[in-house]
């Protein structure tokens, strides 16, 4: 049995790619895409009848340049979406522009619109996670939208004040980013790595996963942006992982058993107090935490320049069309 297999039988896996053949050759459960990794799909030749009848569709609608290309992206990310769900039994996720992380009512206006553009293409909401950035705001936004029976995903989770601030929320899923979590701990250490054992990203997810489970929190807890195997092995038993397809291959060709390190019933055995957060709190909380308050700004801004790449082609490509 490949260490993919096995680790498959206790935890759901998510392939973090808009590569739709990559999707179809591990077959995880779920699919998350954001704009880079829809940008590299959109310019492979291989999904150009994607582009196009994105294309036809904005089009349609007419508007200004500028309308247009708002709608070819929205388009373009549904479409996408739609080819993903054909291969995926479970969810994809669909990101929300960076530029509406602080914006409460802006980024359910963008989720609303989105989820008409899957109900439209025949894909019940039930399929799928709108993705919003872990602010104050998008954690407000994701509260209403559950209420309205509109999924969300949680993203550039960093600080257990976020994930907290998620639980009482009711949000869907979040998605703590280990990686990123460790690469900013060896820069601060001055190191080329960290000890496995002393893994700071792999430790704030088992904190979170232990913490929900403690307190029966519905939230799935979905460690992302792994750098290395070992972090995913570590993390075995967790609702949800979502893995790159470069770390699905190397999964897939290590033979072995997985052993699971995560374990709901375990958490309930520990001594945890629970915590409740209004603005003040999850704002002090947060602050707290250094690591957490620069990435997040950092992952927005860097979330918003993909987005802005992705802009730049869809006004491109509607350019040529007009």
């Amino acid at each position: 049995m490949s260490q993919l297999d096995s680790l498959k039988r206790f935890t759901t896996v998510v392939a973090d790619t808009g590569d739709i053949d990559a999707i179809a050759l591990h077959k995880p459960q779920d699919a998350t895409t954001n704009p880079s990794l829809l940008l590299k799909a959109a310019q492979d030749k291989r999904y150009r009848p994607l582009v196009e009848e994105a294309l036809r569709y904005a089009a349609r609608a007419g508007g200004d340049h500028a309308r247009q290309t708002s709608l070819f992206l929205d388009k373009l990310f549904v479409n996408f979406g739609c080819e993903i769900l054909k291969i995926v039994p479970g969810r994809v996720s669909t990101e929300v522009d960076a530029r509406l992380s602080f914006d409460t009512a802006a980024s359910m206006a963008k989720a609303r619109e989105l989820i008409r553009l899957y109900q439209d293409a025949g894909v019940p909401r039930e399929r799928v996670l709108i993705k919003i950035a872990t602010t104050w705001e998008g954690i407000r936004a994701a509260e209403q939208l559950e209420e309205e029976n509109i999924h969300c995903n949680l993203t550039l989770l960093f600080s257990f004040a976020q994930a907290v601030a998620c639980a009482q929320a009711k949000v869907t899923l979040i998605s703590p980013f280990v990686g990123r979590i460790y690469d900013w701990h060896k820069k601060a250490r001055n190191v080329t790595d960290i000890p496995r054992v002393e893994d700071p990203g792999v430790a704030s997810v088992v904190r979170i996963y232990n913490y929900y489970k403690k307190f029966d929190h519905a939230t799935q807890v979905m460690g992302a942006s792994f750098r290395k195997v070992e972090q995913i092995i570590d993390l075995a038993g967790a609702d949800l992982l979502t893995i790159s397809p470069e770390l699905l291959a190397q999964l897939a060709a290590r033979e072995g058993e997985v052993a699971r390190a995560l374990d709901s019933a375990r958490a309930k055995t520990l001594d945890l107090a629970p915590i409740q957060l209004d603005e003040k709190g999850y704002r002090w909380m947060h602050n707290e935490d250094a690591m957490a308050v620069e990435k997040l700004s950092e992952g927005i801004r860097q979330f918003n320049a993909d987005a802005r790449k992705l802009e730049a082609y869809a006004q491109a490509e509607v350019a040529k069309g007009a």
